[in-house]
């Protein structure tokens, strides 16, 4: 990371070591042996080495992303709230820790502990402030429509015909990550075009779904036989042909020209003096000022949001769709009076 440009990535999904710490071997009731991560790169000395690589790595990422970007870390019990720490110390701001709760996760054989079934991610910003892509209205299209939560079901770990094997049939990676996770991380925080960073490559899921969803994306990886395999998953990807309409899930309002209230109003679509509703309550009203502002029936002076927001108790208020005015009978919200602007002011035909 090093050698890239600064600011130049839109998201990071990263997948470090957990430091699991295993000292013994693991083996199930029929005494056969479990699979367990116990490969070289997830060993460290102590916390004090370990801490000292993660802070290093979230430092490059952080240079790396653009001031829009984001960056996703997963881990387990064994290192997460270290890595939240330290994201926090480094000026991350935490969007959201969610839960990706295992349909099929491995028992604990020990009869020890509870059986470990999730994982936790942690999105967070480039700093406080940051305003970063996020995919709200896809998330809800893949949610039944219903605003998705932070605890996320019905994602397997990857095995069957996604687990990537070598040439042996041997599993070529030991917490290779399922696409399904993978698919939403990108989907919600991304669009097309968009550079996507993993720093910590493996066996290339973050790729193969990038270049799926027609992403751009950039893959670290020291362990030469992971390079292999990723670079021939991802070689057997083929993406559907690109149209920027079919893959683009922006919310319409937020790629939409920009209207300004005072441009209804100069524009003959409304007239001061006008009486507006606040969510079609008559006993809550306001007069539409000649320069643009609202003036409620309590007396309070501001713009359309913050004229709600009053209303509201100070919590924050989209004006366009909580302002209606009265038209022939009906209550119209000013929202469908900014389309018809839209439509009629700013279109080629317009």
């Amino acid at each position: 990371m090093q050698s890239m440009p600064a600011q130049a990535v839109d998201l990071v999904f990263a997948d470090p070591p957990y430091n699991l710490q295993l000292q013994n071997e693991l083996h199930r009731p029929n005494m056969t042996k479990v699979d367990a991560v116990t490969d070289r790169w997830d060993q460290f000395e102590g916390f004090a080495a370990y801490d000292e690589f993660t802070r290093a790595w979230l430092t490059a990422c952080k240079r790396v992303l653009k001031p829009t970007g984001s960056i996703w870390v997963i881990g387990s019990y064994h290192n997460i709230f270290r890595v939240g720490k330290m994201m926090q110390d480094l000026g991350y701001w935490i969007m959201n820790d969610v839960l990706w709760i295992k349909t099929n996760p491995m028992p604990n054989f020990r009869g020890v502990r509870f059986t470990n079934a999730h994982e936790t991610l942690i999105w967070a910003s480039t700093g406080k402030g940051n305003r970063c892509t996020f995919n709200y209205q896809a998330m809800k299209g893949l949610n039944d429509e219903k605003q998705m939560r932070s605890d996320w079901w019905l994602l397997p770990v990857a095995s069957g015909a996604e687990r990537v094997r070598d040439e042996c049939g041997v599993k070529g990676h030991s917490t290779q990550k399922p696409e399904a996770l993978l698919y939403r991380v990108i989907l919600s925080c991304s669009n097309p075009g968009d550079l996507v960073l993993d720093p910590f490559f493996g066996s290339g899921t973050t790729g193969a779904v990038a270049k799926l969803l027609h992403r751009a994306w950039i893959g670290i990886e020291r362990e030469e036989n992971y390079v292999k395999l990723a670079q021939e998953r991802i070689d057997a990807v083929e993406p559907e042909f690109f149209q920027t309409a079919s893959f683009d899930v922006r919310s319409k309002k937020k790629t939409a020209a920009r209207i300004p209230f005072s441009a209804l109003l100069e524009g003959g679509y409304l007239k001061p003096g006008q009486k507006l509703y606040f969510r079609k309550d008559k006993q809550r009203s306001a007069i539409i000022k000649p320069d643009a502002r609202l003036r409620t029936n309590d007396g309070f002076e501001g713009s359309i949001h913050r004229a709600g927001a009053h209303l509201m108790d100070g919590s924050p208020c989209n004006g366009w769709e909580h302002w209606y005015l009265q038209d022939n009978g009906d209550m119209v919200p000013l929202d469908d009076f900014r389309k018809r602007y839209r439509i009629e002011k700013t279109t080629p035909d317009g």
